[in-house]
């Protein structure tokens, strides 16, 4: 169900409580699917199922019948209704009183939103980054895109003003997570929108800082698009943003990648100064003002690494060598990243040996946390 779809009343009592919940279509089929998943229930549900169950009604005007067993038991477990009531059509309540009450339940549910809610959704958002750091979450990505549009769905109903900020910065880290691993799925078209939900959000909280840092993740996918002038204009207008209003570690990371904005557009001499920048700013910075971040002077030393072996420069080996004996091991992802640079710039010095090693080992590591933006890098490089 897209917008129009919210405007109809459904014919079900299934569609009205998707209706109830402010569940699309294609949302209730994510939900469905991740449900289905996690108790080993081999059935899928698409969005066009599930707009026929909840109208009640084939394409053609015909009545719909039950769905097979195996999606009827998935939809009597999320819902602990019988599928013959679930089917059963429903009357439409008078429109004023029905939206009337529904406005009042979803600020009900706002109020019942307290800090206590938020720092628990905090807290399973920071496991879902160390997974996805050590693993890769390609498997947790429909969990959290659900969680994210679930959070973005009650800012507008929390009157506390100070959980609304909370919740707030809770929907940017989310976001820009969520944008992120779509970026490493190969879906830049979904991380673009993941990443202007971050930078909504981050607007709506007032916070310079969190909407330089969803604008900075933005700058990623311009680059991964080849927008290489783009992303290094949209760098500068995130460090513009947060001059003087944020903490040093972000301000930073976001000079740094300003820094591998300006490389991929060739720009040797302002990447390096960039960097050098990012340095002398990350000497006197305290990483508590920004627990999102994952930043400090080895992967500094790596990004750097990553600009000069854009950038064709042979001293990339020596950087990122060193960053690679020094590299946390638990940072699967970054390690993928690093030996593919490594296998770059050794490719174009002619060390081939030393290349196909590191491409080897990268190609094992993309396996492991199943990035497909680190696989096509390698692909393009050893065909």
């Amino acid at each position: 169900m897209g917008s129009s779809e919210r405007g109809r009343r459904p014919g079900t009592l299934f569609g009205e409580l998707l209706r109830q919940r402010h569940l699309t279509a294609e949302q209730f089929s994510r939900q469905a699917e991740l449900f289905a998943r996690q108790r080993g229930m081999k059935v899928t549900l698409g969005a066009r199922q599930v707009q026929r169950l909840a109208s009640g009604v084939r394409e053609d005007g015909r009545p719909l019948g039950l769905p097979r067993p195996v999606t009827q038991s998935l939809l009597e477990e999320m819902f602990s209704v019988s599928i013959e009531r679930l089917l059963a059509p429903v009357k439409a309540p008078a429109p004023s009183v029905s939206e009337d009450l529904e406005l009042l339940a979803r600020i009900t549910r706002g109020r019942n939103l307290d800090r206590e809610t938020v720092r628990l959704l905090q807290q399973k958002l920071d496991l879902t980054r160390v997974i996805d750091r050590r693993l890769g979450a390609s498997g947790l990505l429909g969990e959290l895109r659900a969680q994210v549009e679930q959070m973005d769905g009650m800012l507008d109903d929390v009157l506390d003003r100070s959980v609304q900020t909370s919740l707030a910065a809770v929907v940017v880290d989310a976001s820009a997570l969520a944008g992120w691993q779509l970026l490493d799925q190969g879906d830049a078209k979904d991380a673009w929108a993941f990443y202007n939900r971050a930078v909504r959000a981050a607007r709506h909280a007032e916070s310079p800082a969190l909407e330089a840092y969803a604008s900075a993740g933005k700058a990623v996918v311009l680059l991964d698009l080849g927008e290489t002038q783009a992303a290094v204009d949209l760098t500068d207008h995130a460090r513009h943003i947060a001059r003087g209003r944020v903490p040093r570690l972000l301000f930073s990371w976001l000079t740094a990648g300003h820094g591998e904005a300006c490389a991929a557009n060739g720009e040797h001499a302002k990447s390096m100064r960039a960097f050098d920048d990012a340095l002398r700013t990350m000497s006197a910075s305290d990483s508590s003002e920004t627990p999102y971040l994952v930043f400090d002077g080895t992967h500094l030393s790596r990004w750097r690494g990553n600009a000069l072996a854009r950038l064709g420069a042979p001293e990339a080996i020596d950087v990122l060598s060193d960053v690679l004996e020094r590299l946390d091991p638990s940072f699967a992802r970054a390690e993928t990243a690093l030996r593919i640079d490594l296998a770059q710039v050794f490719t174009a010095t002619g060390d081939k040996d030393a290349a196909a090693a590191h491409a080897e080992r990268a190609r094992l590591l993309a396996a492991q946390v199943g990035s497909v933006r680190q696989r096509k890098r390698l692909a393009a490089l050893v065909g």
